[in-house]
């Protein structure tokens, strides 16, 4: 499974950015997998920010962007989404995509349980 992030940049506090993550593989089917969004800000560990199960495609937001941030899939491309608004500089980090096909609900925030990554992609709000 490979997956490519697009779509970071800069922006001023209270702007908008759009992320995209497009899957593919030989042998991907992209409704078995449950598709999320990580971030890790300079200095600071990895930490979840959304992310959207299989089949049910049921989504699940940290605390810290629920109301600001959407997860969103599109079947037809193959690619899942995060739109972000009202954005903060405390959102800052490069953001990265990754899919798992077996991940259990209580792990879904758990990053060392996604089997697959894309490269990462930089946002940088300023205020």
């Amino acid at each position: 499974v490979q997956l490519q992030a697009s779509g970071g940049g800069s922006v001023q506090a209270g702007g908008s950015l759009s992320l995209s993550c497009a899957a593919s593989g030989r042998t991907f089917t992209f409704s078995d997998y449950t598709m999320a969004w990580f971030r890790q800000a300079p200095g600071k560990e990895r930490e979840f920010v959304s992310a959207i199960r299989r089949r049910s495609w049921s989504t699940y937001y940290a605390e810290s962007v629920k109301g600001r941030f959407t997860i969103s899939r599109d079947g037809a491309k193959n690619t899942v989404y995060l739109q972000m608004y009202s954005l903060k500089p405390e959102d800052t980090a490069v953001y990265y995509c990754a899919a798992d096909y077996r991940i259990i609900l209580t792990s879904i925030k758990d990053g060392s349980q996604y089997d697959y990554w894309g490269q990462g992609t930089l946002v940088t709000v300023s205020s």
